[in-house]
């Protein structure tokens, strides 16, 4: 729920610049994480892509490990681990090793999508079905795992994940439809609306988890944030720009020919047919940009719209120094104890 102090997270999906190398784009990862820690973000969550030429994060448990080691305040998690592609125990084993090394710390955001196309899925997880059973039932294997318990019989109740310790990860479900955030009240998670995919009907999502939310013994009371691409800038051209490079970039994922690292120089002339430019329009709702002070009120409506007080940013700019200031200039605006150091 909106109690009027909006708290500020990352969502970052180790974007590859043009002329950058992904080596490069991890190292950028890591700098930000170290970043906005300084600026009071609350959480510093990463993405799980794989086959793609243009995001370099595909193994959130193995980066976010060493994202603990150079941080020690900042919430660290998956956004999200996607669950068909793996062995629920060894998603349980991961995060128990992350939980004892950052106790407290630590969360695990999961969704129930690939976070890839069907073939690359096929081969991450040869026996996935894509089904929304399968999803469910690990979920209530996850549980089992973190709490040692098992219905008797069953493989849960002879197997413990391990390490063995008193703690367990927070858990949140990643939702762009709605259908997740049932199973996160049911199962007394968090919820998190990608609005970044989908730029409706998330209120509506996010009100009925609250409806239907269960307190369970590992969260009493509901908790959601919604996550969406942002872009701050005190210089209008930047602003300008960066929606251009947002435009063109959906437009090219929409018509399947994937995302690939480009520059503004390669789409400033690009011109858009009708049927792309409703798209474009749509996907704009996916985006907000702006000075600091219209970035205050957008994302001040935006959080007043979901009823919540988390706003999980994700960013992607041409320039590395500008993705810094981004989060930099959001700070400023909201809170209070931002580290205002040059970038």
């Amino acid at each position: 729920m909106n109690t009027g102090k909006i708290k500020l997270s990352v969502l970052d999906q180790s974007p590859i610049r043009k002329g950058a190398s992904a080596e490069q784009a991890i190292l950028e990862t890591v700098q930000l994480a170290k970043y906005t820690e300084q600026l009071g973000y609350t959480r510093f969550w990463i993405s799980e892509h794989h086959n793609t030429g243009a995001l370099a994060g595909s193994t959130p448990e193995v980066l976010l490990a060493y994202l603990g080691s150079q941080t020690s305040t900042i919430r660290i998690g998956s956004g999200g681990v996607m669950m068909p592609n793996h062995s629920t125990l060894k998603v349980a084993e991961n995060f128990r090793m992350l939980e004892a090394l950052f106790p407290g710390r630590v969360d695990l955001g999961m969704g129930r999508a690939p976070g890839t196309d069907r073939l690359t899925a096929s081969i991450l997880n040869p026996s996935n079905q894509f089904s929304q059973q399968e999803f469910i039932n690990q979920l209530y294997d996850l549980l089992n795992y973190f709490h040692d318990r098992g219905e008797p019989g069953t493989p849960q109740s002879k197997i413990r994940a391990i390490p063995q310790i008193k703690t367990i990860p927070e858990m949140w479900l990643l939702s762009s439809s709605g259908e997740s955030g049932l199973f996160a009240a049911h199962f007394g998670m968090g919820m998190a609306f990608a609005h970044f995919i989908n730029p409706i009907g998330g209120p509506q999502a996010i009100d009925a988890y609250r409806q239907r939310f269960k307190p369970s013994e590992d969260r009493a009371e509901p908790a959601a944030a919604v996550a969406i691409f942002v872009y701050c800038s005190e210089d209008e051209e930047k602003i300008r720009r960066h929606q251009a490079l947002m435009d063109y970039r959906f437009n090219q994922f929409e018509q399947g020919k994937g995302i690939v690292p480009v520059g503004y120089e390669d789409i400033k002339d690009k011109t858009y047919n009708t049927q792309e430019l409703e798209r474009i329009r749509h996907n704009r709702k996916r985006v907000l940009t702006g000075t600091p002070v219209e970035m205050k009120q957008k994302l001040s409506q935006l959080a007043e719209e979901y009823q919540v007080d988390e706003i999980i940013a994700a960013t992607i700019t041409e320039d590395f120094e500008e993705r810094l200031e981004s989060y930099r200039l959001l700070a400023d605006e909201f809170l209070p104890h931002a580290f205002n150091s040059p970038i």
